[in-house]
C-alpha cells in the first residue's frame, strides 16, 4: 500500500458552460466499483432529461481499476479526458459525472475535451480533497525539561499535537506519517537524552482536515515502547 495519496473527502459539483451547453459536474468519494456504479446511476436519474451523462472513475491504491464513458459523445472526447484529469491529478476512490444539457451549437472534437476536462476541473475546486497518510498514533510521555525540545522538534517538522494532558508529567499524542515516525522518534529521544517515553498507539491512516489533523481509519490497536 502506498504510504501518501489524495482523496476525495467531501464531493461537489462545478459547472461551466461553452457556446450555450452546459457542464455539470457532480464528484463523489467512492470505494468499491459497485459504489461507483450506484452513484453514476443516481445522477443518471437525477439528470434523466440531459443529452449526455458522461463517466470516469478511479479506485485502488494504484487506481488498479479506472474506467470511463462517452456516453453518446464522439469517441475519446469525454470519459477519457475526464479520467485523465483525476489521473492527472493524482486522486483516488473517485468517481465524477459530467452532465451536458445541449446549448444548440457543435463544439467539435477540441472543443469537446476542453469543455469535459474543464467542467470536472471545477467539480474538484468544488470538492474538498485531502491527502491521505499511512502513519501511526505516537504517545509521548515526558517531564516539564523535556517538554521544550519536543515541541521544538515537533514544530520544526510541521506535526501538529493531537491531545494533551498536564498533571505531574506531561502526556501528548501525536500522528506521523510512516516515512518520518523513525526519524521523529529517535530525535525525540536525543533530545530528551533518553528521558521521553514513547508509546506507538496503532497503525491508522490520517489527514489534516480543515488543519486539524484527523483519523480516518484505525488498522489495528496495539502498544510497543
Amino acid at each position: 500500500m502506498s504510504g501518501e495519496y489524495k482523496i476525495v473527502y467531501q464531493g461537489g459539483q462545478g459547472e461551466i458552460v461553452e457556446k450555450k451547453s452546459r457542464f455539470i459536474a457532480t464528484v463523489a468519494s467512492v470505494g468499491t466499483e459497485e459504489e461507483a456504479l450506484s452513484f453514476i446511476e443516481a445522477i443518471r436519474k437525477k439528470y434523466w432529461d440531459a443529452r449526455h451523462n458522461c463517466f470516469a472513475y478511479v479506485i485502488g491504491d494504484r487506481n488498479e481499476l479506472a474506467r470511463c464513458s462517452d456516453d453518446g459523445e464522439p469517441q475519446g472526447t469525454a470519459g477519457k479526458p475526464m479520467l485523465d484529469v483525476l489521473l492527472g491529478e493524482e486522486i483516488h476512490n473517485a468517481a465524477v459525472v459530467v452532465t451536458r444539457y445541449f446549448g444548440g451549437v457543435l463544439l467539435g472534437t477540441g472543443g469537446l475535451v476542453r469543455a469535459y476536462s474543464g467542467a470536472v476541473k471545477e467539480g474538484l475546486c468544488a470538492s474538498e480533497i485531502i491527502t491521505r497518510r499511512q502513519g501511526i498514533k505516537l504517545e509521548i510521555g515526558t517531564d516539564y525539561t523535556g517538554l521544550g525540545k519536543i515541541q521544538y522538534i515537533l514544530s520544526q517538522k510541521g506535526i501538529r499535537i493531537l491531545n494533551s494532558e498536564y498533571t505531574d508529567k506531561v502526556r501528548l499524542e501525536v500522528l506521523l506519517a510512516d516515512e518520518v515516525k523513525d526519524q521523529v522518534k529517535d530525535e525525540i529521544t536525543e533530545g530528551t537524552n533518553g528521558q521521553a517515553v514513547l508509546k506507538e498507539k496503532g497503525k491508522c491512516r490520517f489527514a489534516e482536515i480543515g488543519g486539524v489533523p484527523t483519523v480516518l481509519e484505525r488498522e489495528e490497536v496495539k502498544e510497543n515502547i
